[in-house]
Parts: C-alpha cells; sequence; structure tokens
C-alpha cells in the first residue's frame, strides 16, 4: 500500500469498505475514514504526489477514476459519475484537473 507511511491500514481497509458498491464514493467521507483529514500539510501533500501517477504536478480525470486503487491494489475503480463529481468538488479553478493546493482543500474541507 503507498500510503502506509501516512495512514493506518486498519482505517483505509474501513473507508474502502464504505465506498465498495458503485456510486457510494463520497470524497469527504473517505478522507474522513480513512484519517487523511487529520493529516498534516506535508503528509496531505506526499498523499497527493502518490495519487499524481504520472507527476504531471495536476491529478486528471483518468488519476480520479483509479483514486481507490492507489490506497487498495484490489479497490474498484470510481464509475464516471463518482470521478465527474470528484473533479468538480476539487477543481476550484475550472482547469479540468486538481493541483496540490486544491487537493488539500479538499481533504481539509
Amino acid at each position: 500500500m503507498a500510503f502506509a507511511s501516512i495512514l493506518n491500514e486498519a482505517d483505509v481497509k474501513a473507508a474502502l469498505a464504505g465506498c465498495a458498491a458503485a456510486d457510494s464514493f463520497d470524497h469527504k467521507t473517505f478522507f474522513k475514514a480513512c484519517g487523511m483529514s487529520g493529516k498534516s500539510a506535508d503528509e496531505v501533500k506526499k498523499a497527493f504526489y502518490i495519487v499524481d501517477q504520472d507527476n504531471s504536478g495536476f491529478i486528471e480525470e483518468e488519476e480520479l477514476k483509479l483514486f481507490l486503487q492507489n490506497f487498495s491494489a484490489g479497490a474498484r475503480a470510481l464509475t464516471d459519475k463518482e470521478t465527474a463529481a470528484f473533479l468538480i468538488a476539487g477543481d476550484s479553478d475550472g482547469d479540468g484537473k486538481i493541483g496540490v493546493e486544491e487537493f488539500a482543500s479538499m481533504v481539509k474541507a
């Protein structure tokens, strides 16, 4: 698990179980359940760079779709509806992607 140095494995498992059904993912609920919302700014930035698979400095739609798989290889992909809602929630400047500051704002919201 890429997040092992940041998050408690039991919390991650519980968070993933809470959104195992299609169209049940809610980023606020997930960030609280896995313990991310209580992490330091540096830890949240580390998490951002784990999710930013192509190292572009942004989390794009395809990376959001596979968001849960960063926490566990066997986790499901987000549905198109969930991905779109996640992107809208995080993309405060309307550029179609989520930057590190936008991600931090989402996690701490």
